[in-house]
C-alpha cells in the first residue's frame, strides 16, 4: 500500500527542490584543497621563482625545485651547492623544508640561500604546493 502525504501535496516538491539547490551550490564552490593549492602557487610564483625554477635542469641562482619532496638535499650533480648543503645528511620532505625556510642559516648554517625567514602560514602553503607537484 503506498502512502501519500494529501496534507502538503508540495512538500515534496520543495524538499526536492532544496536538496538539488543545496548539492548544485556546492558543487559550485572551490574546494578548499584547490584554493589552497592556487594560493600555494601563487606563493611560490611570489617568493621563490626568482631563484628557482619547477623545470628539471634548469638551475637559476638556486637549485631547481623539480622532484624536490623525498630528494636528498645537495644531491643534484650539475648545481653547485654550498659545502654546508652537499654535507648535510638530510631529504627534503615537509618537517625539513619547514625547518628550512624558517630560517636557512640557522637551520643549516652556511647555506647560500638567502631567506630572512617566511611566516609559518606562507611556509605551509609553499610546501603544501611543492608535496602537491611532487612526482609519485
Amino acid at each position: 500500500m503506498r502512502v501519500t502525504c494529501r496534507v502538503f501535496p508540495s512538500l515534496r516538491l520543495i524538499t526536492t527542490g532544496l536538496i538539488l539547490g543545496t548539492t548544485l551550490t556546492a558543487a559550485s564552490l572551490p574546494v578548499a584543497g584547490d584554493a589552497e593549492h592556487a594560493q600555494g602557487e601563487r606563493l611560490f610564483r611570489a617568493q621563490c621563482v626568482g631563484c628557482h625554477s619547477l623545470v628539471p635542469g634548469e638551475h637559476l641562482a638556486g637549485p631547481s625545485l623539480h622532484g624536490l619532496i623525498g630528494r636528498p638535499a645537495g644531491s643534484i650533480s650539475d648545481f653547485d651547492y654550498s659545502p654546508a648543503l652537499e654535507e648535510a645528511n638530510l631529504v627534503w620532505n615537509r618537517e625539513t623544508l619547514d625547518a628550512f625556510l624558517s630560517g636557512p642559516d640557522d637551520f643549516l648554517p652556511g647555506t647560500r640561500m638567502v631567506l630572512w625567514g617566511l611566516d609559518e602560514r606562507l611556509r605551509q602553503r609553499i610546501i603544501g604546493y611543492l608535496e602537491s607537484i611532487a612526482e609519485p
